[in-house]
């Protein structure tokens, strides 16, 4: 899959998008966040478990500077799918990736907060973090 993923605690984030939409960029802040590198560009995805593909294991692009060699994870489970580029909604309603069953939300990558969100947002699919409205609170009303 055309995709990038980072991993917490062996829980794997998969950041989606078209070329250009900012997978590796904000791969790159979610690094400085305590996150590591799982896959960037192309992901192979079995059974909810993420692999880099093994000709780019370990690699990043980081645009402007070149193809980096960092520590990565050989494999995480994915808890959660990032759709980079589409315009994030106030509040979402729950949504699942179509193929791989896993929670979905969309993200604006270029902003300040970005990395912060997904980082938030991992907590929530893991049940870390309590949401009183939006992509995680399916069965809470206000």
């Amino acid at each position: 899959m055309h995709a990038s993923c980072a991993a917490r605690d062996g829980a794997g984030v998969l950041l989606t998008g078209p070329s250009g939409s900012g997978k590796s960029d904000l791969l790159l802040r979610l690094l400085d966040r305590g996150f590591v590198l799982v896959a960037d560009d192309r992901v192979e995805i079995e059974a909810g478990i993420a692999r880099p593909a093994l000709a780019l294991a370990g690699l990043l692009e980081v645009r402007g500077l070149g193809l980096l060699r960092l520590p990565h994870l050989a494999q995480a489970r994915l808890v959660l799918v990032l759709a980079l580029g589409a315009p994030a909604e106030r509040l979402p309603h729950p949504a699942r990736h179509p193929d791989l069953g896993l929670p979905l939300l969309a993200l604006d990558p270029f902003t300040v907060s970005a990395a912060a969100r997904a980082s938030l947002a991992l907590d929530c699919a893991l049940g870390k973090r309590t949401l009183v409205a939006g992509a995680f609170a399916a069965d809470r009303t206000l």
